[in-house]
């Protein structure tokens, strides 16, 4: 029998979006309803194996219905663009997992897949599967239908058949439509009859079967329900029309266009990349006759030398002909990975150096190593930051790196996902390059092969690193980069690399001193929890915390999950004012968090050879050209609740007598703003020193002053940096809990004060359809090729991407450019001085006694000159005997 399964596509897309955070992959696109979709996807291939497949959509916002009742479906909030923009996405991912899709103008999706299990009905030899969380569709059950509904978000459905129908509500599939006639439905704007809900409908229909029944029958009802019933009847007869799906669409598809016969892997493998789902590249295998190495040419002859310390001399000779050096480093961070060895590519031949070679105590040794850290030479590399790194741990200096392909291609296209050398030889059409995963394994099964087969892959990495230096220079002065990448991004590198191994030192018995505190403080919240509460419980079990406000205390339930009621963050939040437990449950996570992140976590990040945590600044991640860290991520202690900022405390100076010193850009990016839209509101505000998010709401709120109150300035501050980062009127409502209306006229008013805000944003959209990218102030790109796009969403995305970029992307290369500077002058000058990390907006430096004056004029020039400006840029800059006491 073949089995046919049909996805309600819009119904599905918009469960995933509300039923998982959302996210967004490095290009900012928002990715958590098609990230959902994928999951189920896979999840129904694996689990129904179907032999057809369908995606139905609705065409669009009119259908025969609206003729019938021009306010069905009228009401609903207008889709969040969070999620529009996602539709072309997940239309485009359905297209790779080569499943078909259908949508006609006029009809509804429940028209199309209505239809199509009616065929299944007539032929008798289909089982068919609809998956929806719509239960209009438990009316097209059948002995062949079954009606998938989702519950709980999507990750979880419930399997309706008639048998199980009429266990669960009394009633047979066509009778839904009698329940929807007589309780209506809100989610469509079916009225129904006032005051009917689904116990009073359900036992009406028990007894007369069918709204006509009911209607037929009122002289045997009484009181309120009998004159609701006569007064309604229409609107009963009308909502059962509405309700019930159409099954007579003129389908233009056959049968045969709906055959699913699996996904072609390079199609999905490159969506996915694309989406940036990589635990699902990593989950699913994608190897075999359509892995992504289709067309490119095969493996090439190339002369290899593994060097053993007989043939170092050998090496020797031809060090003044190499131009391109590999570091193999294993483990994702540097700093506790290991070196296993090195690759070099001179003219004609590759070497391959085993580490325990590189590392010998020979004189030949030595004068390889003496090479490498030397500056009188010009190579290119790949991740010159993260070899430099695992290199100074073993002793061993790189210097005379010129080329970076891994930061060039970064440059080059800052969305690019697939960054790694075998991702880069694809996209120049070089010879197929291994992954590191088919060589070596990954995880567990992670090992180091035969030396030959190391020294043949590693002597192909550098040749490929060899092979892109030239055509990924010119792409560089194509796309206006150049000095971008020698004068900022490349010497950020070694400036990043020297910061990292120099690290910031923690004071291990002030954390544990600190876990101490938040243990006992957790205590004591923890006997005001059971005091309120009226008896004791497990506060990290939801379940039990779910049965405490919802069954016990009889709160309103906000929301479920799969395993019962939610009792996350946004769900205790709204339930605070109903009872003062939840305010004591909401510290209690606070304070939990605290002490297993940042001080359970910190202690595990404490080298003990260093005594100070070494992070790692990714430099290739964020297409604005951010830098992001890891091991630990010192970028996401918590600053805004006190409990969370005395995490700073332990971070201290490494030498005695010496001081922590920070330097904090203020309001950075609406500096920029003001620079670039030159909107005379902003500018006179910076110029004047005054403070922006007051003189916002004075200008929106038409108030002088003294009369902008906390609320008005909170409003005023998250517009200020929704526009900055490109804040829909949804996502602006749901920070400022207010109404999408309100928010919407929130940003109106903003754009009618600020005009040459509004008239930046209508300019770079045009440039940007013009060039087809957009550039920061020192010329970083961000390529939008969506911004001519017919679809709608994807076009209102790339305008809003085109609207921020230039403002972060210049924020992030101005604290970068303050801190190639800032390294130039401390080695220019002498200082001892360390700068040592840099978090946002701000930079953090140890200084001894006698620096901290002239350090403090110098980090404040420096910051506030790094680039010239029509506004003043400022620098806050602070001393403390540790971090916290430097804010």
């Amino acid at each position: 029998m073949s089995k046919l399964v049909i996805i309600d596509g819009n119904s599905i897309a918009y469960r995933a979006f509300f039923a998982l955070p959302l996210l967004s992959n490095s290009s900012g696109l928002h990715t958590n309803a098609v990230y959902g979709f994928t999951t189920m996807l896979l999840k129904l291939l694996d689990e129904q194996k179907p032999t057809h497949f369908l995606v139905a959509f609705d065409a669009g916002k009119a259908t025969f219905r609206h003729k019938d009742y021009a306010d069905y479906k009228g009401g609903r909030a207008k889709t969040p663009p969070e999620l529009s923009e996602q539709f072309p996405l997940l239309r485009e991912l359905i297209t790779a997992f080569g499943i078909s899709q259908f949508e006609l103008d006029g009809y509804e999706a429940d028209d199309i897949i209505g239809t199509l299990t009616r065929v299944a009905d007539e032929k008798g030899d289909i089982e068919v599967v609809v998956v929806t969380g719509d239960k209009d569709m438990l009316q097209l059950a059948s002995e062949q239908v079954t009606i998938a509904l989702t519950r709980k978000g999507i990750s979880e459905v419930e399997l309706y058949d008639p048998p199980y129908i009429m266990e669960k509500y009394g009633l047979t599939p066509k009778q839904i439509i009698d329940l929807k006639g007589l309780m209506g439905d809100t989610s469509d704007n079916i009225p129904g009859i006032p005051g009917v809900g689904e116990k009073t409908a359900l036992k009406l229909l028990h007894e007369y079967e069918s709204v006509e029944g009911v209607l037929a029958n009122t002289d045997q009802l009484k009181g309120k329900m009998k004159e609701k019933i006569v007064e309604h009847a229409d609107d009963a007869r009308m909502s059962k029309g509405l309700a019930t799906i159409y099954r007579e669409v003129p389908l233009t598809s056959t049968w045969d266009d709906l055959t699913y016969s699996g996904y072609e892997g390079q199609a999905l493998a490159d969506m996915f990349r694309k989406l940036e789902f990589k635990s699902l590249l990593e989950k699913m295998d994608f190897s075999g006759p359509d892995s992504p190495d289709g067309d490119r040419p095969a493996q090439a002859e190339i002369a290899t030398v593994a060097v053993d310390r007989e043939r170092l001399p050998d090496l020797l000779e031809a060090l003044p002909q190499v131009d391109a050096l590999h570091v193999e480093v294993v483990g994702d961070n540097p700093h506790t990975g290991y070196v296993l060895g090195i690759a070099l590519a001179a003219s004609g031949t590759c070497y391959y150096v085993p580490f325990e070679v590189l590392s010998d105590a020979s004189a030949d040794a030595e004068a390889l190593r003496t090479w490498i850290a030397s500056s009188d030479k010009t190579l290119a590399v790949y991740d010159q930051h993260r070899a430099e790194v695992a290199l100074c741990w073993q002793g061993i200096r790189l210097c005379g790196t010129s080329f970076d392909v891994l930061l060039a291609a970064y440059l080059l296209d800052p969305t690019e996902s697939a960054l790694t050398l075998n991702g880069l030889s694809t996209k120049y059409g070089l010879p197929v390059l291994k992954a590191d995963e088919d060589v070596f394994g990954k995880g567990a099964k992670f090992q180091v092969p035969a030396a030959e087969v190391v020294c043949d892959h590693l002597c192909r990495k550098v040749t490929a690193v060899q092979s892109l230096l030239e055509p990924m220079k010119r792409d560089l002065e194509t796309g206006e980069m150049h000095r971008l990448f020698y004068e900022l991004e490349l010497p950020l590198a070694s400036v990043l690399a020297s910061m990292e191994e120099k690290g910031i030192k923690v004071d291990v018995d002030g954390l544990k001193q600190y876990g101490v505190e938040l243990a006992g403080q957790l205590d004591t919240i923890m006997r005001s929890i059971y005091d309120a509460a009226g008896m004791e419980f497990n506060i990290n079990s939801p379940k039990q915390l779910g049965d405490l406000l919802f069954e016990k205390l009889q709160l309103p339930v906000i929301k479920k999950t799969k395993t019962g009621y939610s009792t996350d963050a946004e769900v205790l939040e709204k339930l605070e004012p109903y009872h003062p437990v939840v305010g004591h449950i909401l510290n209690y996570r606070t304070l939990a968090k605290l002490q297993s992140t940042y001080v359970e976590g910190l202690l595990k990040e404490v080298r003990e050879d260093t005594g100070k945590v070494h992070t790692y600044f990714k430099q290739t991640i964020a297409a604005t050209g951010r830098l992001s860290s890891q091991y630990p991520n010192l970028q996401n202690i918590p600053i805004r609740l006190e409990e969370g900022r005395k995490i700073r405390k332990v971070f201290v100076p490494s030498q005695p007598g010496w001081s922590i010193l920070t330097a904090d850009y203020s309001q950075i990016e609406l500096r920029v703003l003001a620079h670039i839209s030159q909107d005379e509101r902003l500018m006179e505000a910076f110029r004047n020193d005054m403070d922006i998010h007051t003189k916002t709401a004075m200008d929106v709120f038409g108030v002088p002053e003294s009369d902008v109150d906390a609320n008005m300035r909170r409003q005023a501050k998250a517009v200020n940096f929704g526009i900055v980062y490109g804040i829909s009127d949804y996502g602006l409502s749901q920070n400022l809990n207010i109404t999408r209306k309100e928010a919407a006229a929130f940003i109106e008013q903003y754009f009618a004060v600020f005009q040459g805000v509004r008239q930046y944003m209508d300019d770079i959209v045009k440039k940007a359809r013009q060039d087809g990218y957009v550039t920061t102030l020192l010329h970083r790109r961000r390529y939008l090729p969506e911004i001519t796009a017919s679809n709608f969403n994807l076009r209102s995305f790339a305008e809003r991407t085109a609207m921020n970029t230039p403002i972060q992307g210049s924020a992030a290369d101005i604290i970068k450019l303050a801190m190639v500077q800032m390294d130039e002058r401390l080695k220019r000058d002498g200082f001892n001085s360390r700068m040592l990390l840099q978090v946002h907006d701000e930079l953090v430096f140890e200084v001894p006694e006698d620096e901290i004056e002239p350090m403090k004029k110098a980090v404040k020039d420096i910051m506030e000159t790094a680039l010239e400006l029509d506004v003043p840029l400022r620098a806050d800059v602070d001393t403390g005997s540790n971090w916290y006491e430097a804010k």
